[in-house]
């Protein structure tokens, strides 16, 4: 750029906060200024003039003004979003980046989804709030609402599923933008045997363990449910919208002496099981530990059979040798009447 002295404003308070001056071969940002919102935060390019916010802010929001010899006031709106994750039952503070409101300021809440609702407002120099949570959006902010009237600060308690969406920020001095993301609460994973995937086939029964086992959750969403051996991952499985059942295998021997647990976890928040591998694995030494379902069911069947087939036997038996004794009797009775 050919300019002598280029300026960049932040016009939302109309105040420079960076200027290159080429004859004078300087470059300076003004990051102190405005409660020192920018400060280190501020690059300028000599050679082209751009600017470089980082580590932006919802403080940062508004727009900038680019000043040169040849260019008069080119501005650019800068929207910042300040994204926010809860669990649902928590309850969470949406801050108003400028800690105060300013005497005569109106400050207002939006709530925007699918379309954007008016939900709080404080009239400062009234000094009124105003909470509309009884009758809009199917009454989901219902006694949930807290306006704080120094600040402008936001308070959700007892969030839910519905509370989900983009808050709004409105004020003579600001506009902000709050993305909240609400994850359900995460239940506890359960470990449970399947023995009906023992090993079997190794000769020697004490060399192997028949030990199968099944991680499992019930209803989840937007989760990701792992095993871990010690610190490292050995498997998992993700699902992400759609509330349903996860279940994750792992096999193990019954002498490993390492550390096992399965993990259920979303961004915020993780749920840890860790396996008790005396409990839950048996040896195929074990015997009746280490029979599958379908050969217990076999067993069991037999020794009913069996235990039937005895008690025939015996029936039969006593009411054999009741007819001989009757037999004999009628005999014995013929011989004394000649």
């Amino acid at each position: 750029m050919d300019d002598d002295v280029i300026q960049w404003r932040f016009r939302s308070e109309n105040t420079l906060i960076a200027e290159i001056n080429k004859r004078a071969d300087s470059v300076t940002v003004y990051d102190d200024v405005l409660d020192g919102r920018f400060r280190d935060r501020l690059k300028l390019n000599k050679q082209t003039g751009s600017l470089t916010i980082t580590n932006t802010r919802i403080t940062n929001f508004g727009v900038y003004e680019l000043y040169s010899n040849y260019m008069k006031g080119i501005m650019f709106f800068l929207n910042v979003h300040n994204e926010i994750s809860v669990t649902e039952g928590d309850s969470v503070t949406l801050n108003n980046p400028l800690t105060e409101i300013l005497s005569g300021d109106d400050f207002l809440w939006w709530f925007s989804y699918t379309e954007t609702t008016l939900i709080a407002v404080i009239n400062k120099q009234a000094n009124i709030i105003t909470l509309y949570e009884d009758n809009v959006i199917d009454g989901r902010f219902k006694d949930r609402l807290k306006l704080n009237n120094q600040t402008g600060s936001l308070t959700i308690t007892n969030i839910t599923m519905k509370h989900a969406g983009d808050y709004e920020q409105w004020s003579n001095k600001l506009f902000a933008i709050f993305s909240l993301t609400v994850y359900a609460r995460l239940p506890v994973p359960v470990i449970s045997s399947n023995p009906s995937n023992c090993s079997s086939s190794s000769s020697s029964s004490s060399s192997l363990s028949c030990c199968s086992l099944l991680c499992s959750v019930l209803n989840v969403r937007n989760v990701t449910l792992s095993w871990y051996k010690g610190n490292s991952l050995l498997s998992s499985i993700s699902v992400s919208d759609l509330s349903i059942s996860l279940s994750l295998p792992l096999e193990v021997e019954y002498q490993d002496k390492n550390s096992y647990s399965c993990v259920l976890n979303n961004p915020i928040s993780n749920q840890t099981q860790h396996l008790d591998i005396t409990q839950l694995c048996h040896t195929c030494s074990d015997s009746v530990h280490c029979c599958g379902s379908t050969e217990a069911v076999i067993r069991l069947v037999l020794s009913a059979l069996v235990g039937v087939a005895t008690v025939l036997l015996l029936v039969y038996d006593i009411r054999s040798r009741r007819a001989e004794q009757d037999q004999a009797q009628i005999h014995t009775s013929g011989s004394i009447e000649i």
